[in-house]
């Protein structure tokens, strides 16, 4: 992988490229890979065929730097989530930044409406965890207190603001969020995102598929702070202004 921006280097791993200077400080990250006409999902409704093997790189290195992973409940299920797995040199190079183990995988979700029985749950190392409201149908909350921590945050919906504060309580200081495209914006609106990485598939998805911030009526001001490029994809890093 090739570093563009800020200084060109012709060989770099993406851990080294997206590795924070300060790795346990807070910060909330967003990942997402857009087709070139401006769409997070193919015609199929789901991005993992968007991005090709230098996201997938960008992806997990991501992910190893990060304290917990960030999903909505509707991506977890369009997208059959379940616990990521690192590879051994990724998992040397986080436990020597002291994190000695996988981020569990935390789903937000007001109707708790989530399989008990999915791979997230049954088949993962570290537990994961569920985010949800108070006024959540009861029966289905017990369900997922059999096999994730459960968290409440908010009344009537999840509040993000406290969700975020109450996942840093626990320790998890670094959050990346993976979508889907309304979690982001609603992450967005509330001004809660600090680093936007944007992976630009060199692909037209076509279709009605949603962008990266689905329904987001305000404007954000970002900056770009990183460039990557592999084989005809761009990776780009921007910090969120304020």
């Amino acid at each position: 992988m090739r570093r563009l921006l800020p200084e060109p280097v012709t060989e770099i791993e993406p851990y080294d490229a997206y590795r924070p200077a300060h790795p346990h400080a807070a910060l909330l990250r967003v990942n997402m890979v857009t087709s070139l006409d401006g769409h997070a999902t193919d015609a199929e409704g789901v991005s993992g065929l968007l991005g090709g093997d230098g996201d997938f790189r960008v992806l997990v290195a991501l992910r190893a730097l990060a304290d917990a992973i960030l999903v909505g409940a509707g991506t977890a299920r369009a997208e059959d989530y379940g616990p990521h797995r690192l590879r051994p040199t990724l998992a040397e190079r986080r436990r020597a930044d002291g994190r000695d183990h996988p981020a569990p995988v935390v789903v937000l979700t007001a109707s708790c409406e989530l399989d008990p029985g999915a791979r997230l749950f049954t088949a993962a190392r570290t537990s994961p965890i569920v985010v949800t409201c108070r006024d959540a149908p009861r029966q289905r909350r017990r369900a997922l207190e059999r096999v994730a921590e459960v968290v409440e945050a908010g009344e009537e919906a999840v509040d993000l603001p406290t969700a975020l504060q109450a996942l840093r309580a626990r320790g998890y200081a670094h959050v990346l969020c993976e979508g889907g495209p309304t979690l982001n914006a609603q992450l967005f609106a509330a001004r809660l995102v600090d680093e936007l990485c944007l992976t630009l598939a060199p692909q037209l998805a076509g279709g009605t598929g949603p962008s990266i911030v689905d329904g987001l009526q305000q404007r954000a001001s970002l900056r770009l702070e990183g460039l990557l490029a592999e084989d005809e994809e761009l990776f780009a890093r921007y910090a969120v202004a304020r």
